[in-house]
């Protein structure tokens, strides 16, 4: 444990590159959407198809990043994923017709599934270990800042210079930030052996066993990962449709909508003072109680709206926590990079998925109606937790008979 690289000088750098890199492509459209459509006239549903379209290929591409991680460590990893995402922010840039700006986004749909979170979770879990759980705590106090610097920042940038420069000015950063932070800060990590035989061997040991009936604890904890990304890809896309929907004003909605940030941070300060604590099953468990009951008090017509607000807000904040922690508690840290490979690949699909199923839901039902339909699936994602909860019990209890 002596060797380990100290967690102060590696959260900083992995810090500064996820804000950097989740502003710079799953925030990126949020400011330049309308900029490129106004633009290049190209239809809006396509501009902003273009990150469904990447998060897509991020899905398909992550069971192959966690395996990279697994053998090879995260330094190459994350540094190729920077180099990804600089040059489909070029190709964004340069793109003469829709066709390029579509392509660019499959290449930064690499970039994402090899720089966002779960490649970063799946480096400090391979670094550390089940030491790992307090870095990727707060990892994601950094995240959260994502959206509060690079939205202004992109909005600053496509004031000055427009929205292709800005994109070109995001590529510099990851290749002359990004890159280098990724080469030099992160520690050089052995090579190991992907051999099935060899992950049964290493996983034989008591501390790091996996237990048995693996596989069903695999699909639930992808499940209910993939359901609370769901739910929070869609209403990050269409809260602002759905509080305008109860007759608030435009202005007043943003201003509603920014409490969700805050909230987010809050609870991730206080379950990294509590954490060591508890199970991270047990922040898996109060993640989708906050968010079932910020989206039923959404439904219902509660009429302090900030609270229910605070309430998904705090859901969604801890969801980022359980997603790195929980699978490094259950199945150990000898193949948590792979597993969370695999994780993220339903979870990125179906965040992907999200904004279009939003927008049918809305068509459809309206805005109420649709929270209905997530008030019962977040129901149901509790009910999921619950039982993962309970085969957790069972097989722990299985193990000392």
């Amino acid at each position: 444990m002596e060797d380990l690289p100290r967690l102060r000088s590696i959260i900083p750098v992995l810090g500064v590159t996820q804000i950097l890199a989740w502003g710079s492509s799953y925030y990126l459209l949020a400011v330049l959407a309308q900029p490129i459509a106004g633009d290049t006239g190209w239809p809006l549903a396509w501009v902003v198809g273009g990150l469904s379209l990447g998060l897509l290929v991020a899905g398909i591409v992550s069971p192959r990043v966690g395996d990279s991680i697994q053998r090879l460590g995260g330094r190459l990893v994350l540094a190729t994923s920077a180099v990804f995402l600089a040059f489909g922010l070029i190709g964004l840039a340069l793109s003469p017709n829709l066709p390029i700006y579509v392509l660019s986004w499959l290449v930064l749909g690499v970039g994402m599934g090899a720089g966002l979170y779960d490649a970063a979770f799946a480096t400090l879990g391979r670094i550390y270990g089940q030491r790992a759980r307090t870095a990727i705590t707060t990892l994601t106090l950094f995240g959260g800042f994502a959206s509060t610097v690079c939205w202004p920042l992109s909005a600053m940038l496509v004031s000055q210079f427009g929205w292709r420069n800005a994109c070109l000015i995001y590529a510099a950063i990851h290749l002359l930030v990004l890159l280098p932070l990724y080469v030099f800060a992160l520690p050089k990590e052995q090579k190991r052996s992907t051999d099935r035989s060899a992950h049964l061997a290493s996983d034989s040991a008591p501390a790091d066993a996996a237990p048995r009936g693996s596989r069903l604890l695999f699909v639930l904890i992808a499940l209910v990962i993939t359901i609370s990304s769901m739910i929070s890809a869609l209403l990050s896309v269409h809260m602002l449709t759905i509080l305008q929907a109860r007759d608030i004003a435009l202005g007043a909605a943003v201003a509603l909508g920014a409490i969700v940030g805050p909230a987010q941070v809050g609870a991730r300060a206080i379950e990294m003072a509590i954490s060591r604590f508890h199970h991270p099953i047990w922040t898996k468990l109060a993640s989708t109680l906050f968010v079932a009951t910020g989206v039923g008090l959404l439904w219902a017509g509660f009429p302090i709206i900030a609270a229910a607000l605070i309430f998904y807000g705090a859901g969604i904040g801890i969801e980022s926590i359980a997603r790195g922690t929980l699978p490094l508690a259950v199945f150990g840290e000898h193949r948590y990079p792979s597993i969370m490979g695999r994780i993220a690949m339903p979870s990125l699909i179906m965040q992907a998925a999200s904004p279009s199923i939003g927008a049918i839901l809305i068509e459809r039902m309206g805005a109420n109606g649709a929270l209905a339909v997530l008030f019962a699936v977040a129901l149901v994602n509790v009910g999921l937790v619950i039982v993962l909860f309970g085969v957790m019990q069972k097989q722990r209890a299985a193990q000392f008979c």
